[in-house]
């Protein structure tokens, strides 16, 4: 088939999706979306019923909590049948629907729905690993339903040479809804202008393994071939092709050079950037980041080594790099990304998960292979819920979906987890000064449970593999050994009976070491 036969109009495209396929869509966030082609499947089902009952399937979540942007367009009732995604609190259309019960929906691990693609293109029926095991995707656990609703367990569990594992199985995929920035003479998609990659090829391909059609939305057409080396889809895998000449980068910016590679950011232009990013960000709800954040940052950047192999969760660990620097530690780290990125500086706003001056860009399942294999010197990231067992929950709050994202991932392999979190949340007033920390009015809802909602973390497959886990507050530290959760380090200026015991739902080990944390933290400026 030639290029020109390939490149179709938008309602061309779409008509090769028929009702109750398994749709997968490479995305992130807002990033590398396929928004147009999402925008004329939505339309085509709101003017003529069809096409109904489709299965979306994709690893991290596809929103950004826009009312009709992004995976909105195409989440109406009675289009959707089934999700299987990572992340589900800001596609606000299909998580209504899962809270309504109205759907099948399941919460995955991003890793495992990243390896679980590369599986099926190679016709294999699904994937080994540990990662999972005692969290609530294990099938003794929620198995990653999220309503009454979901009832298939798609992560099993199973016993091999004496050791469990879960087993993912990989989905059998009708259409492959990818985007990239350009399409040459011979009709192969290279990827230039996108912030990263994620897993366009196996994603195509475990349509194709399945007798199924590959849709790619580009910006531009090349009347010359592409390097070979910059090609990420072959024309022989593309069923058809949409051109979008208006296609954006993020939600916020055309093209960024800097998140690329074509172009090195000097370092001091970042931080304008940032205020760039920020100010473009309408609505984002970013506000900044208090005292109290900057002292748990400060704590946990204690914690970096020299030439560490990094990750950075959302929130209050994003704040650990520019700590470290406050308080003299080494900055020399490889941070990187879920999505595939190595190095760089993350921006956020409505440009979340791009990487300013990266150093590497691969495909997301290489980089879980990195996480899962070991490599990861230490993740930061934080937590809604912790309890006795110290297990964590970040990915539902009562009946609230959220999802886990790379967590499960993250927290399972890396040598060193910091969990970085404030006691508690809604209304804490503390006082921060001359080096002492003091509790004015604790807060409406606490970070300590007797039991968490939902098991993200399990505080005994760490202590099991032998992790070095730690929690870190505002006013103490804790670390959960084999023999469980020990209280190592408190706040100068905070009263352990009444500041910390006191609050707690469960009765920590109490070293008769207990060490003060270092006074430096509890001050404006070091």
């Amino acid at each position: 088939m030639s290029l020109n036969n390939k490149i179709m109009d938008v309602k061309e495209a779409i008509d090769l999706i028929k009702s109750r396929d398994c749709v997968a869509i490479n995305g992130f966030g807002s990033l590398c979306f396929p928004e147009t082609v999402a925008i004329a499947l939505g339309q085509k089902f709101l003017e003529q019923g069809q096409p109904r009952d489709l299965s979306y399937y994709f690893g991290a979540g596809l929103g950004e909590s826009q009312e009709g942007r992004l995976i909105d367009a195409i989440s109406h009732e009675g289009m959707v049948r089934r999700v299987v995604a990572s992340h589900f609190i800001k596609m606000l259309g299909l998580k209504k629907l899962a809270a309504e019960n109205k759907i099948e929906a399941y919460n995955l691990p991003y890793g495992p729905i990243s390896h679980s693609f590369r599986a099926a293109a190679a016709k294999q029926p699904g994937i080994l690993t540990k990662v999972g095991l005692k969290t609530f995707v294990d099938p003794r656990n929620s198995r990653g339903a999220l309503n009454d609703r979901s009832t298939d367990t798609l992560a099993e569990l199973m016993e091999i040479g004496g050791e469990e594992f879960l087993f993912y199985k990989a989905p059998k995929v009708d259409v492959a809804i990818i985007r990239g920035t350009t399409v040459d003479v011979n009709g192969n998609v290279s990827f230039e202008h996108e912030a990263f990659y994620l897993d366009p090829y196996s994603t195509a391909m475990a349509a194709k393994a399945n007798g199924g059609k590959v849709i790619v939305q580009v910006e531009r057409v090349s009347a010359t071939a592409s390097h070979p080396r910059t090609v990420k889809l072959p024309a022989a895998i593309i069923d058809a092709v949409v051109v979008d000449g208006e296609q954006m980068q993020t939600m916020i910016e055309k093209y960024e050079p800097a998140y690329t590679g074509e172009f090195v950011m000097p370092a001091a232009d970042i931080p304008k950037k940032h205020e760039t990013i920020a100010h473009l960000t309408s609505g984002s709800g970013k506000k900044p980041r208090e005292l109290l954040h900057k002292v748990i940052a400060r704590r946990a950047a204690m914690e970096l080594a020299d030439g560490a192999v990094v990750n950075l969760g959302i929130g209050v660990p994003e704040l650990v790099p520019n700590a470290a620097k406050e308080i003299g530690m080494s900055t020399n780290m490889y941070l990187t990304i879920e999505a595939g990125l190595i190095g760089g500086t993350p921006v956020g706003g409505l440009s979340f998960g791009a990487v300013l001056n990266p150093e590497m860009c691969q495909e997301t399942s290489s980089q879980f292979d990195l996480y899962d294999s070991g490599i990861l010197d230490i993740t930061f990231v934080g937590a809604m819920q912790v309890d006795g067992a110290g297990n964590v929950n970040v990915s539902r709050a009562g009946d609230k979906i959220i999802g886990v994202g790379g967590f499960v991932n993250l927290t399972a392999s890396a040598k060193k987890a910091v969990f970085c979190f404030p006691f508690s949340g809604g209304g804490l007033k503390t006082e921060i000064a001359n080096g002492k920390l003091t509790i004015h009015q604790e807060g409406m809802y606490p970070k300590f449970v007797d039991k968490v909602d939902e098991i993200s973390a399990s505080g005994d497959f760490r202590a099991e593999e032998g992790g070095l886990t730690i929690y870190v507050t505002e006013r103490c530290v804790f670390e959960r050994t084999r023999d469980g959760m020990v209280l190592s380090e408190i706040a100068p200026g905070v009263d352990l009976q009444k500041d910390i015991l006191d609050q707690l739902p469960f009765a920590p080990i109490v070293l008769p070491t207990l060490k003060e944390m270092d006074a430096r933290f509890f001050q404006e400026e070091l």
